[in-house]
Formats: C-alpha cells, structure tokens, sequence
C-alpha cells in the first residue's frame, strides 16, 4: 500500500523529488529548511560522509501537475544550493529513497534516536530550533506515512559537555522519542 501510495504522489505530480548539496556543519539542515519556506517536507533521507559537504535526498509536496516543481527548485539554487531534479527518475524513486545513508567514511561519536513528530506544519522546525546550536545532525530520516505522526530516525554528534542532558533537551522538545545508539541493526548497517 505504501509503495501505491508513494507511486500516486509521484504520478498526479504532487511530489518533487530533490537531491541537494548543502554544507556539512551544525546548523546547514535549518537554514536549508529556511530556505524552502513553508513547503511541506514529504521524505528526507541524509548520513553524514564527510567534514565538506553533505548529499541529502528531499521530497517536497508540490502543487497537482508539478507547475510549481520549477519554481522549488530555483528557489534553492537562488539561496546557493546545488540541485538535482529527480522526480522523473526511475531508479531514485524505486531504489535510492530507501538505500540513501550507509556507513560514513570515517569513524566519530554519533547518538543515535528514533522520534514521532507530529504531522503538522512547523513540527520540523520546531525540532531543529530548539537543538542546541552547536550539535551536528549527522544522520536524518523521514518518510510521511499519511499517519497523525511522523517517524523520524536522527543521528547527532553532541557536544562531550552535553551528553549527560541530551534528555533534558529532547524532553523540552515534547516528541516521544527512544535512544536507539546500542540498536544492533544500527551497529550492523549505519556504524
């Protein structure tokens, strides 16, 4: 169901699917998600790679027939972001949006939670702004499943001195949330 769900999006043309470029360093994900405004955000797959750059994989509800797809698009390359448009791309909607992330090429400390955000405007931001300003999203998964809540995977690189309040901020946030660090399907598959 989900699979026909995904494909119905994508054939009314009321989904873009976007691979961009942005910096890798604290604070690169809000402002991206400045930059695309009030858009509703439909999937975000990212695993942290490199100290340079970071490849993220972003769907974007779209006006039905996709007449604002363009517009999207030259918003983000307007605000300096490299943009792949690929929505009309067989393999990404079939394969890739479920195998973006992997292993990162080098070793760090990451923690690693599970979420449920509310579905509703603002939930994602609402998150990115109340994170401290100095913790690194490493690791971001999200799919609308058409549910009252979001099911967000989140990987952060925190701050040695933050570590023992991690709770606290998360808890102020007000989204359920497990630590998910020890998972061995993480250790196995994203470690």
């Amino acid at each position: 169901m989900q699979h026909i769900a995904e494909r119905t999006e994508l054939g009314e043309q009321r989904e873009a699917i976007l691979a961009v470029t942005i910096a890798e360093k604290p604070g690169s994900f809000k402002k991206f998600c400045r930059t695309l405004g009030k858009r509703m955000v439909t999937e975000f797959s990212y695993r942290y790679a490199d100290d340079s750059e970071a490849h993220i994989f972003v769907g974007v509800q779209v006006k039905p027939g996709g007449e604002d797809r363009q517009a999207v698009i030259d918003k983000l390359r307007e605000g300096g972001y490299q943009v792949e448009d690929l929505t009309d791309n067989e393999l990404a909607k079939l394969h890739i949006r479920h195998l973006s992330g992997g292993r990162p090429s080098e070793r760090f400390e990451e923690e690693l939670y599970r979420f449920e955000f509310p579905e509703r405007p603002g939930a994602l931001m609402n998150f990115l702004t109340q994170l401290p300003h100095d913790w690194n999203i490493s690791l971001f998964h999200y799919r609308n499943h058409g549910a009252a809540y979001g099911r967000v995977l989140v990987g952060m690189q925190v701050p040695s001195e933050d570590r023992t309040h991690v709770a606290e901020y998360l808890d102020a946030i007000g989204y359920r949330y497990w630590q998910e660090s020890d998972n061995p399907a993480y250790r196995l598959f994203m470690a």
